[in-house]
């Protein structure tokens, strides 16, 4: 799998990529999950999207407002969501350790669906590609990723390695979630298709309220222009911050918990800042990083924000 790296991986003969076990994901637990997600039964009222905007945008208003607060809870150490119709679809490093059985939570889940994934596409449901629900695709600069992963790598998979070594895993692909630039090109083909829609982690953060239009006629919605303003506060970076569910709070502890690193500080929303790969990564790694991104874009027309 490339999306999992071990202690025992040699990349191009310049040795081991240092990965903890507690970030490893047992071949067997992927093959079964691979085969879940593979046979999970789709239909034309779901959609799927690697991020949060999606569900908000789908059931705006103050009912729905209300619910967000609450959309986590934890009884008796297990996770459990609180809003009917919105699951996440995981191979994760730690998923044979979280207490959720992400693949069969969604498949019980009361349609419409709402379905959130930060899967490749080879690995997604079959079905995506028969019953074509509607799908929003967002990608983000690599170098920025690099950046902000580490931490949560760290925080929340238990990493113990150097940054160097993260950074390299991520160049080969040997990381949970790559291949990154892959992966985008593999959705940036599709971005003609109907019920595709692309989007840039950069342009939302520029300047979230001009994206809004087109999500909404997108998924066939219509709001005022003083209910898109609202929707754009409420989705901003720092509103979503501020909310304990959309921060991801019981997730983080209960996975810092796990990772022996309970009583640390560390948010799940951190910056969210354009161009912070300049406070993190090093010279040496941004120009290995624009090497890369430029070798895996050669013959595409796709370029990431800066």
């Amino acid at each position: 799998m490339q999306g999992t790296t071990t202690s025992h991986d040699h990349v191009n003969g310049r040795g081991p990529v240092v990965t903890p076990v507690s970030a490893t994901l047992p071949q067997r637990t992927y093959q079964t999950a691979q085969i879940m997600i593979s046979h999970l039964h789709i239909y034309a009222s779901d959609s799927l999207c690697g991020g949060k905007m999606l569900f908000h945008i789908m059931r705006w208003g103050k009912k729905e407002r209300q619910a967000a607060s609450k959309r986590h809870s934890s009884k008796n150490g297990k996770w459990q969501h609180r809003q009917a119709g919105q699951a996440e679809v995981r191979i994760g490093a730690v998923a044979d350790r979280i207490p959720v059985d992400t693949v069969t939570a969604t498949a019980n889940l009361k349609r419409p669906r709402h379905i959130k994934s930060h899967l490749p596409l080879p690995l997604l449901p079959r079905q995506l590609w028969t019953v074509k629900p509607k799908i929003v695709y967002v990608t983000r600069n690599p170098k920025d990723v690099a950046a902000s992963y580490l931490h949560h790598y760290r925080m929340i998979m238990g990493y113990r390695g150097t940054k160097e070594a993260f950074l390299d895993g991520l160049l080969e692909d040997r990381v949970m979630y790559c291949p990154q630039v892959r992966q985008t090109l593999d959705f940036w083909a599709l971005k003609d298709q109907p019920n595709v829609l692309f989007l840039t982690y950069e342009a939302m953060k520029r300047d979230l309220r001009s994206v809004l239009p087109s999500v909404c006629e997108f998924f066939g919605k219509s709001y005022t222009d003083a209910q898109l303003d609202e929707l754009a506060e409420h989705l901003s970076f720092d509103q979503m911050k501020k909310n304990p569910a959309t921060n991801n709070d019981q997730i983080v502890r209960n996975a810092m918990r796990m990772n022996g690193r309970e009583g640390e500080h560390f948010e799940f929303m951190r910056k969210g800042i354009i161009g912070d790969y300049k406070n993190e990564l090093s010279e040496e790694y941004i120009a290995k990083f624009d090497r890369f991104i430029e070798e895996q874009l050669a013959g595409s027309d796709f370029r990431y924000g800066a």
